[in-house]
């Protein structure tokens, strides 16, 4: 079973970093997910995710109760609102964007219910 942790544990992570430059692929679900595997399968890539510069503090904030920060929120409301604005725009029928859509403000608004780091 450690394997499987540490396959995804991978996985995850490079999917995660592909999102830093792939519009509407996620970055922070892939990275927790990473994280929460590698703490099963590797701990090796476990601590040098929770020592990352970028990644540590995100996962920490997750970790010590699901917390998000309204930094991340914004971000992550700003992006989810221009990936709308661009389907709107670029989808032959407007219908055909909004699941998407509808997906997205379902996301944020439970985005936006999440704590925020002390």
């Amino acid at each position: 079973m450690r394997w499987f942790w540490w396959l995804l544990a991978y996985v995850s992570l490079g999917l995660g970093l592909l999102g830093i430059v792939v519009p509407g692929l996620p970055t922070v679900p892939f990275v927790l997910l990473s994280a929460f595997a590698a703490a099963r399968g590797s701990q090796r890539l476990h601590h040098w995710l929770l020592a990352h510069r970028q990644f540590g503090p995100m996962i920490r904030d997750w970790q010590d109760g699901g917390a998000v920060s309204r930094r991340a929120k914004w971000l992550a409301s700003v992006m989810m609102s221009a990936s709308a604005i661009l389907m709107l725009l670029l989808m032959p029928n407007r219908w055909l964007a909004a699941p998407g859509i509808v997906v997205m403000a379902s996301v944020a608004t439970w985005l936006w219910r999440r704590p925020e780091p002390h």
